[in-house]
């Protein structure tokens, strides 16, 4: 008799595992921020029995989204993937290969309202009605660091950061006279100086809100504010003041090392910072020129969303929209946000954040929210949603070094990006159109 129950036992269990649906969540974090991937897909899977998602390191943001294409080309794609939000355009565009959020939830009837996300979070990735196409993950916005050392150092109030684009190039000045390598320096040109810099000053980047009302847009970020911007930044570089530290992140060096006193970067750096930086720094808005109507508006997001692939069974989909509700969770985002620097992609877990009293230690995190939510988006600070959009800031890239390189002005610059990335605008119209 005990031989039999034992059996039955093993049974049920066999049964049991049998029954758990898992699926593969494909992502591109490193580091401490993919071993909090790691830990939330772990407390969703000890909440429950019935569901399993696994996270799959599937190598930079780039090399995640085009290994997700090929596996799906393939016939076998994760059931979520990671997709930085330069490569939204992209996803909307392959309208039989995704799965929209908004229907993902209903189909699998979910108390769910996306209006509790965080309203310019959400227009980055929904239709132009409010439909959420993907889920928001990791999102971030751009904001300024600064060395409190160094303020102190060169005579200035470390709790006074400029607050105008003029009073920062003079603050730059005066940091590097005070024996500083250089006043400044800035991560990923296109995202902060070119992108959260319209979106700032309220100024298109581009037509048809942006991309965000239909493929047929033309790039307009060559204006004579975006050109005093960047000649402004351009004759800095010819005194050392402001220093160029190269693509994407890695200018971070410059500034962790003490080299510079004032860095632009995400605020999903914050967490590297409070574990690199070996002074006391602090988190300020992105500046503004005080002569622009409309300035300071609100900056726009970086980071990532969660797609889901379409040809998947339904037990999978129900999986995932577990998960999806699970770290939508006012709980989850507080953790996520407090362990990452990351923003909570809610109201209520920003409130929760704020109840708990986080923000009186780490300032630096609500500066971010309160940048992004300084006013309603308007058709110029919803997002940017261009086609091949990886392209054009490779070319705004390069440019830009022809510019430091003194081999093109910075008026002849800025046509050339948006005379290059109007052809590239017009190669992804003719492909999904």
């Amino acid at each position: 008799m005990k031989r039999v129950i034992l059996l039955m036992a093993v049974l049920l269990m066999a049964v049991g595992a049998y029954a758990q649906t898992t699926v593969e969540f494909w992502h591109a974090m490193t580091g401490h921020n993919g071993e909090m991937v790691q830990a939330i897909c772990d407390q969703f899977n000890a909440s429950q029995k019935d569901y399993k998602v696994v996270p799959v390191y599937k190598g930079s943001y780039s090399d995640t989204m085009n290994a997700g294409i090929a596996a799906y080309r393939a016939g076998q794609p994760p059931a979520i993937i990671q997709v930085y939000e330069v490569g939204t355009a992209t996803m909307m565009a392959a309208k039989n290969a995704v799965k929209p959020v908004y229907q993902l939830m209903a189909e699998n009837n979910m108390k769910w309202d996306s209006s509790i996300y965080i309203p310019t979070i959400k227009s980055y990735y929904s239709t132009s009605d409010g439909r959420m196409l993907s889920m928001p993950f990791n999102s971030s916005t751009a904001v300024m660091y600064y060395n409190k050392d160094a303020f102190r150092k060169a005579g200035l109030d470390p709790e006074k950061p400029p607050v105008t684009w003029p009073e920062f190039f003079e603050v730059a000045k005066k940091l590097k006279a005070s024996g500083m390598e250089g006043g400044f320096t800035t991560n990923w040109i296109s995202w902060i100086q070119l992108e959260n810099f319209s979106a700032w000053h309220n100024l298109p980047f581009g037509t048809r809100s942006n991309g965000f009302d239909g493929l047929d847009t033309q790039l307009v970020f060559n204006s004579p504010i975006h050109v005093r911007h960047f000649q402004n930044i351009y004759d800095l570089s010819k005194t050392g003041v402001f220093i160029y530290g190269g693509r994407e992140n890695k200018a971070n060096p410059l500034f962790t090392s003490g080299r510079v006193g004032m860095h632009f970067e995400s605020i999903g750096g914050y967490g590297n910072m409070k574990a690199t930086c070996k002074f006391d720094f602090g988190v300020a808005r992105l500046p503004y020129y005080p002569d622009v109507p409309g300035a300071p508006q609100n900056s726009i997001i970086g980071g990532a969303s969660l797609w889901v692939f379409n040809g998947k069974s339904k037990a999978e989909y129900k999986t995932v929209a577990e998960f999806f509700n699970f770290i939508s969770q006012p709980e989850t985002q507080a953790l996520w946000h407090k362990e990452t620097g990351y923003l909570p992609i809610t109201q209520a877990a920003y409130e929760l954040t704020k109840s708990q009293g986080y923000y009186e230690k780490n300032p630096g995190l609500e500066v971010a929210i309160k940048q992004l939510l300084n006013k309603a988006p308007t058709a110029n600070s919803m997002g940017i949603r261009f086609g091949n959009f990886n392209i054009i800031r490779e070319i705004e890239d390069q440019t830009w070094e022809e510019i430091l390189a003194g081999k093109i002005s910075v008026k002849d610059g800025l046509d050339k990006m948006v005379r290059e990335g109007n052809k590239t605008l017009r190669e992804f119209e003719k492909l999904y159109k």
